[in-house]
């Protein structure tokens, strides 16, 4: 049997991971005051993927490492690799051994490991920051800049944004919760990013001569973007946050892809055609990560 073919179903940003996943939302807590204590002690360390039924868990040793990680049979015909927030992810297909999969694992472990060191690292310089408080005055990072959160009571619970005093206004019903305060936040960032994300796919798509065949929202927190073969691309909602000369960096990216679905200099060649400073929103891009505040912690 030939060795398995090593590749990515989708091709990933891995540009920063400084965010984890919140969906699905968590349980409703009983309604307490707009007040959360402070964090734990940030702490660096490599995460254990959840098991169940369609993924059981494995562990390797990779040199003093040892590494668990899910493992999903599929019926593609190359092994992938995925790094989220639950770690390390492997899809294989059926008729390849445990035996191989463990070398494909030991060939790309330096990869591994560093992605997975990065990852902790930037979860510990996050829980490091202070959450934002989620009062009347708080600000909060929009499209570069910041808008200012208003708390209106309110019978009714409404969210109105004004974009000339860059204020976002919160009806706050009797004994709502900072939890659902945050989610409602967060519904209008969402709102936002596929708005300004679908405008900015639309723009680029034809500059570089590409169609999508669709644009979806991701949380992951280990990459901006990515791309499928089939032209699906899904876009961190995250970074509604940053300017837009950054989002149409990822936008422009990911698009790329469709054309070269590699990181090749052919590739980079062709972001450069519509993006010339790619190199420098990169950068741009890691930077302003490392200082956002904390809207939702974990």
């Amino acid at each position: 049997m030939k060795s398995p073919k090593i590749d990515d179903q989708q091709l990933e940003l891995f540009a920063q991971d400084f965010f984890a996943a919140l969906e699905p939302a968590a349980p409703a807590p009983p309604p307490q005051a707009l007040f959360k204590a402070p964090p734990a002690p940030p702490r660096v360390v490599f995460p254990t993927p959840p098991t169940s039924i369609d993924t059981p868990l494995r562990r390797i040793q990779l040199g003093s490492h040892a590494l668990d990680y899910q493992l999903r049979r599929s019926t593609r015909r190359s092994i992938g690799f995925t790094i989220d927030d639950d770690g390390l992810r492997v899809t294989a297909p059926k008729r390849v051994t445990l035996a191989e999969i463990d070398n494909a694992i030991r060939a790309k472990q330096r990869w591994i490991l560093t992605k997975l060191h990065e990852r902790g690292e930037r979860r510990a310089l996050r829980q490091q920051k202070p959450p934002v408080q989620w009062i009347d005055g708080a600000q909060l990072p929009f499209m570069g800049g910041d808008i200012t959160l208003r708390l209106q009571p309110a019978e009714r619970s409404h969210c109105v944004f004004d974009g000339e005093l860059r204020e976002l206004a919160i009806g706050v019903v009797p004994g709502l919760s900072e939890w659902q305060l945050q989610e409602r936040v967060r519904l209008w960032l969402q709102s936002e990013a596929t708005r300004v994300f679908s405008e900015r796919m639309d723009l680029y798509a034809p500059r570089l001569g590409v169609s999508y065949s669709s644009m979806t929202l991701s949380s992951a927190g280990t990459r901006w973007g990515s791309c499928t073969v089939d032209g699906s691309i899904r876009l961190n909602w995250r970074l509604i946050h940053f300017p837009l000369a950054l989002i149409d960096y990822v936008v422009a990216h990911e698009l790329a892809h469709l054309r070269e679905m590699n990181h090749s200099a052919r590739f980079w060649a062709t972001v450069e055609s519509v993006y010339p400073d790619y190199d420098g929103a990169k950068a741009a891009l890691r930077k302003r990560s490392q200082e956002l505040p904390v809207l939702f912690p974990d």
